[in-house]
C-alpha cells in the first residue's frame, strides 16, 4: 500500500480492469431491435408480408454511461480500496517520534490511542523508517530509535499509569535525542487533559521541536472524567465529578464495599458549560460507612475511582459535660461549641439529662468509637475501669479542662496535672494572655497552620517530667502544653488543658478548633499505633507499606516493585512512588487517590503550537468495498428498470398492472396472515400488565357460562376474605386460557372440572406441566363429592373424576396422597383438620411427602417451589362455597349445611393461598411448641 496517499488499495493490479471500459463502451452502444407488437385480426398480417430492412436501435449515451459507471465501481471494489486519513504523518524518510500521553487521563480511551500509534508505526514500516516511542511518564529513560516491528512489541507493553504525568520532565530527554538525530517527524498522541503545567509543556515543546514537522492527535476520543473530594456529610455522602469538555452529559457513580458488593448508585448531570458536577448518595449512615470505593460507571481509569478508608467514615461521637448551666444558657455551654465543631464530619450524641457517670455508661454500652468529656471531674472506679478497657480496645477519649477537672485527682489523663489552674492574676500569674506557639511534628495536628489570633487566659498545668515533651501535641508561647495525648493499647487519650467554652480561651471560637477536632475524629477507629506501620529511625516518622494498588484502568492488583512505603499521615495525591491504593494493615488501611481533593482538571490548550491537527476518530482505516458494491448494485437496478421501460414500453407495463396488483395483494394477505395481530399483541401486553400489577389468583375459563360465573364469583369472594382476614390485598381474580395466556404470573390457578368437557389441546397441557414444574400450583376441583361408605372413595367413578383422569393422563403428576394431619397445609394460617367446600365429604389430595423415618433432614433433597405441592385435587366445590351474589347472599346452598361450613370453606381457601405463597415456612420446627400449645387450648 502507498501510505502517503489518503486512498490506498489492497489489490492495486486489479485497477488495470479500468482499461476495459472503452471496450465496454463499444459493446454497449448497440442493443437488439425493439420488439414489435402485431394486432389481431389475422388479416392484418397481409399488409406486413413484404419484407423490410431492420436497423438496430442505438443505446442512449446516458444509459451507456450508467453501465460504465456500474462496471467501474465493481472494478474499484475488487481492488480493495481503503481510506487512510493519516495524511499528516508520512511521506518522508525522517525517523518517526511518537509522544504518548500515558497518565490516568488516557486510560479511558487507551485502545483508541494504541490503534492510532499502531497505524503510525505501520506507515513508518512501509517507508522503512525508524521509530522512537516516548511515553511521557518515563522521564528517566533515554529515547532510542528502533525498527517498526520492535516498536510494535514495545507499544503493547506500555500501559497507562494510575497517577498524573508531568510532561515537562520529558522535554530534556527529547531535546537531547532531537539534537543527536537531526531531522525527525513528531506525532503527539495527546489525551487533551491539563493536570498541571500544561501551558509550560506546550510552550517548551514548540521550542524543542523547532521547524520539525509536528502532528497533534486530539479530539475524537471520549473525554476523561474524574472523582475528587468525597465527603460523608450529615445527611448524605457527596463526591465531585470532573470533566474537561462542555456539552450536556449525565452518568452514574457506583458505591462498592470492601468485598466488592454494590451498596448504591447516584446519578450526576452536567450542564452545557459545566466542568464540575456532584453525585450524592442518600443512604443511611451505616451503609455510607461501609463504602470503600466510588467509581464512575463505564469509565475505566484510576482517576474515575475514589478510594475511601476509615477517615471517611462518619463516626458517632458522644459528648458529656459536667456543667449544670447548659439548659439555662445553651449558647454559652461547652456542648454548643463542641456540637458546632464536630457536626460537619461526625454524628453527635448528647447524653440524656442525668449524672455524667450514667451518660458515660450509656455511651460505653453503645460502643461509640469516640467520647468527649467536657469538664468532667472525679469518676467512679467502675467507670474508670470501663473507660480504660474501652480505650485499650481502640476507643478515643478527648477531655477538656475546667473548674471540676482542675480540682479533681484523676488519673484518666495523659499527663499528671497540678491542682488548681493557672489564670491571669493568680498564683502563677501571666502578664498577658498567651498565644499558641506550635504543633508537634509527630502529633495528630502536624501540618496545620498555627493560628496567631488565639489567646489563652486560663489553663490546667501539667507536672514537668521527662516524658512531658513527647506527649505534648500543642503548646503555648511560654512552653506550657495546650494539648497533650498518648496511645494506650489500641486507643488514644487526649486532654485539652483549656475548657470547651469561651471562658478560659477563645480557641473554641476559631476555625483551628474544628480542624483539630477533625484530626481527633480521624483517629477514632484508626490509630497510628506501632504495628500498623514501620517507624523510620532517621526521621522518627511512621510509614506504612503498600497493601494493594490500582492500575491505570482503576483495577486492583498487587503493588508494583516501584511502590514505596509512605508516611502514615500522607494526604497528598498519588505519585509514581506512592501509586493510588490502600496502604498499611488490612484491618485499617490508608487510602491514597489519584487526585487530591483540591485538584481540578482542564482542557489542554495546544493552539500555540505550529502543528497539523488529527483526530482519533479518523485514525482507523476504512474499507470502501461495501460502499462501492452497494452503489454498483443500485446502478444495475436502475439499468434494469430503464431497459424494461424502453424494451416493453410503458403501455405494456400498464396493461400488466392488473396481474401485478393481484400478485402484490396476494403477498400482502399472506404476510398479514403470518404476522402477529397488533390487536392480539396489545391484548397480551394488557394482560401481562394487569397480572403483575398486584398479586392475583387465577381460574381456568371452561367455556360453560354457568360454571364460569360461579367460579368467578367464588374467586372474588375468596379475594375479599383474604383482604379482611390477612395482610394480603390481592387484585381481582383473572380468568385464563392455558393454551393462550401466560401462567407464570399467578401463584395459584383454580381449575373447575366440567364433566364431559373435551380434553384440552396438548399445547395447553404442556404449558400447565411447565407451570407446575416451575413452582406454580394448580387446584383441580371436580365439584362432585358425594356421600360414600367408609373406606371407599365415593368420587372415584363420577363423571368429573373420569374427566380429570383424562386430563392428568398427559401430565407428569407426582405421587399423591390425602392431606396428612401433620401437613403444613393444615396450619399455614388457620389450624384445620379438613378442607370443606360446598360439600364436606370429599377428599383433598396433595403430593406425597417423604416420611421423616425414611430420610432425615440432612439427606432430604431440595424440593421445587419451596416444598409446595404443584397439584391439589379436591371434589368439595370450594368455589361454590365462596361464591356470593352482588347483594352479599351466597349463590349456592351447602351440603349438609353445617352452621360454620362456609366459614371453614373460606379458611380452607386462605390456607391454600398462604401455602402457595409462603411454602414450607410454617413447617419449621420452631413453630411446633406454639402450635401444640394452641391445639391443647
Amino acid at each position: 500500500m502507498i501510505a502517503a496517499l489518503p486512498l490506498t488499495f489492497a489489490q492495486p493490479l486489479l485497477l488495470l480492469g479500468l482499461l476495459s471500459l472503452p471496450v465496454l463502451w463499444w459493446l454497449l452502444r448497440v442493443m437488439p431491435p425493439r420488439p414489435r407488437r402485431i394486432e389481431f385480426p389475422p388479416t392484418r398480417l397481409l399488409f406486413d408480408i413484404r419484407p423490410r430492412e431492420e436497423t438496430p436501435s442505438r443505446t442512449p449515451w446516458w444509459l451507456t454511461l450508467l453501465r460504465l459507471a456500474a462496471a467501474a465501481l465493481v472494478i474499484l471494489a475488487a481492488a480493495g480500496p481503503i481510506w487512510n486519513p493519516q495524511t499528516g504523518v508520512g511521506g518522508s524518510n525522517a525517523p518517526l517520534v511518537i509522544l504518548l500521553d500515558d497518565g490516568w487521563s488516557a486510560a479511558a480511551s487507551w485502545d483508541t490511542r494504541v490503534k492510532a500509534a499502531d497505524e503510525l508505526i505501520a506507515n513508518a514500516d512501509n517507508d522503512r523508517r525508524g521509530v522512537a516511542l516516548v511515553p511521557l511518564s518515563e522521564t528517566a529513560r533515554d529515547i532510542t530509535l528502533m525498527p517498526a516491528g520492535t516498536a510494535r512489541v514495545a507499544l503493547r507493553q506500555i500501559a497507562p499509569k494510575p497517577y498524573s504525568v508531568d510532561r515537562v520532565d520529558t522535554l530534556g530527554a527529547l531535546d537531547r535525542f532531537l539534537k543527536a538525530t537531526g531531522d525527525a517527524e513528531i506525532a503527539w498522541l495527546s489525551d487533551g487533559v491539563d493536570t498541571g503545567r500544561g501551558a509550560e509543556f506546550v510552550e517548551n515543546l514548540g521550542k524543542t521541536i523547532g521547524d520539525r514537522k509536528l502532528t497533534v492527535f486530539e479530539g475524537g476520543a471520549a473525554p476523561a472524567q474524574a472523582l475528587v473530594a468525597a465527603e460523608n456529610a450529615a445527611a448524605k455522602m457527596t463526591v465531585k465529578v470532573l470533566r474537561t469538555t462542555g456539552g450536556v452529559a449525565a452518568g452514574v457513580v457506583r458505591a462498592i464495599d470492601a468485598k466488592g458488593s454494590p451498596i448504591g448508585e447516584a446519578r450526576y448531570a452536567f450542564g452545557m458549560q459545566d466542568r464540575e458536577s456532584e453525585a450524592a448518595f442518600d443512604l443511611p449512615v451505616e451503609l455510607r460507612n461501609d463504602i470503600s470505593r466510588l467509581e464512575i460507571s463505564g469509565e475505566r481509569s484510576a482517576g474515575a475511582v475514589q478510594l475511601l478508608d476509615k477517615r471517611w467514615r462518619r463516626r458517632a461521637v458522644g459528648v458529656v459535660t459536667g456543667a449544670t448551666s447548659d439548659t439555662a444558657q445553651p449558647l454559652l455551654a461547652s456542648t454548643f461549641y463542641l456540637t458546632r465543631a464536630l457536626s460537619p464530619f461526625a454524628d453527635i450524641r448528647l447524653g440524656d439529662r442525668g449524672a455524667a457517670q450514667q451518660v458515660i455508661a450509656q455511651f460505653l454500652d453503645q460502643r461509640l468509637p469516640m467520647i468527649v468529656l467536657a469538664d468532667v471531674g472525679t469518676l467512679s472506679p467502675e467507670i474508670r475501669e470501663r473507660l480504660n478497657a474501652w480505650i485499650d480496645q481502640g476507643g478515643v477519649l478527648v477531655r477538656f479542662a475546667g473548674p471540676r477537672l482542675a480540682q479533681a485527682d484523676d488519673d484518666l489523663v495523659p499527663v499528671k496535672l497540678r491542682r488548681g489552674g493557672r489564670i491571669l492574676g493568680g498564683s502563677l500569674t501571666w502578664e498577658k494572655p498567651q498565644h499558641l506557639a506550635s504543633f508537634a511534628a509527630d502529633g495528630p495536628f502536624a501540618g496545620l497552620a498555627v493560628p496567631k489570633d488565639i489567646t489563652v487566659n486560663r489553663q490546667v498545668l501539667a507536672e514537668p517530667d521527662a516524658v512531658l515533651a513527647t506527649k505534648t501535641w500543642a503548646s503555648l508561647e511560654d512552653g506550657t502544653p495546650l494539648v497533650t495525648g498518648e496511645h494506650r493499647g489500641k486507643g488514644v487519650i487526649s486532654l485539652f488543658h483549656v475548657g470547651a467554652d469561651s471562658r478560659w480561651s477563645d480557641l473554641p471560637m476559631s476555625g483551628s478548633f474544628v480542624e483539630m477536632l477533625r484530626r481527633m475524629v480521624d483517629m477514632s477507629g484508626y490509630t497510628s499505633k506501632p504495628g500498623a506501620g514501620v517507624a523510620s529511625e532517621a526521621t522518627n516518622v511512621e510509614t506504612v507499606a503498600p497493601l494493594r494498588t490500582l492500575d491505570g484502568f482503576g483495577a486492583f492488583g498487587p503493588p508494583p516493585s516501584t511502590a514505596k512505603p509512605m508516611p502514615a499521615d500522607y494526604r497528598d495525591r498519588a505519585t509514581s512512588d506512592h501509586p493510588p491504593g490502600f496502604y498499611g494493615p488490612a484491618d485499617g488501611p490508608i487510602a491514597v487517590n489519584t487526585l487530591a481533593p483540591a485538584d481540578r482538571i482542564a482542557l489542554l490548550d495546544t493552539s500555540s503550537l505550529r502543528a497539523q491537527r488529527a483526530s482519533y476518530t479518523n485514525a482507523e482505516p476504512r474499507d470502501l468495498r461495501g460502499i462501492l458494491l452497494s452503489s454498483s448494485l443500485v446502478l444495475f437496478l436502475i439499468d434494469a428498470i430503464v431497459v424494461a421501460m424502453l424494451g416493453a414500453g410503458l403501455a405494456a407495463l400498464w396493461r400488466r398492472r392488473t396481474a401485478a396488483a393481484a400478485v402484490l395483494l396476494a403477498l400482502t394477505l399472506s404476510a398479514t396472515s403470518i404476522a402477529p395481530s397488533p390487536t392480539r399483541a396489545q391484548n397480551n401486553d394488557e394482560f401481562a400488565i394487569k397480572a403483575v400489577s398486584q398479586t392475583r389468583l387465577a381460574y381456568v375459563v371452561t367455556g360453560n357460562a354457568d360454571v364460569d360465573s360461579i367460579v368467578k364469583a367464588g374467586m372474588a369472594g375468596l379475594t375479599l376474605f383474604l383482604a379482611q382476614r390477612t395482610a394480603l390485598e390481592a387484585g381481582d381474580p383473572v380468568g385464563v386460557d392455558p393454551a393462550r395466556d401466560e401462567l407464570a404470573f399467578f401463584p395459584l390457578i383454580y381449575w373447575p372440572i366440567v364433566p364431559g368437557a373435551p380434553k384440552p389441546p396438548q399445547d395447553a397441557i404442556n404449558r400447565i406441566d411447565a407451570y407446575m414444574k416451575q413452582g406454580g400450583t394448580v387446584l383441580f376441583d371436580t365439584r362432585d363429592a358425594v356421600e360414600a361408605p367408609p373406606g371407599e372413595n365415593g368420587a372415584a367413578q363420577t363423571p368429573g373424576m373420569r374427566t380429570l383422569r383424562e386430563i392428568l393422563s398427559s401430565l407428569d403428576v407426582p405421587e399423591l396422597e390425602p392431606v396428612p394431619r401433620e401437613h403444613v397445609l393444615t396450619k399455614t394460617f388457620y389450624l384445620l383438620r379438613d378442607f370443606p367446600g360446598r360439600f364436606n365429604t370429599g377428599q383433598t389430595w396433595v403430593e406425597t411427602l417423604p416420611r421423616e423415618e425414611d430420610d432425615d433432614a440432612a439427606s432430604r433433597p431440595a424440593r421445587g417451589g419451596d416444598g409446595v405441592s404443584p397439584i391439589i385435587i379436591t371434589s368439595n366445590d370450594l368455589a361454590g362455597a365462596w361464591a356470593h351474589r352482588p347483594d352479599g347472599q351466597p349463590m349456592l346452598p351447602l351440603t349438609p349445611g353445617e352452621p360454620r361450613q362456609r366459614e371453614f370453606a373460606f379458611r380452607s381457601g386462605v390456607n391454600i393461598v398462604m401455602y402457595t405463597l409462603t411454602g414450607n415456612y410454617k413447617a419449621d420446627q420452631v413453630h411446633a411448641p406454639a402450635l401444640i400449645e394452641r391445639l391443647g387450648q
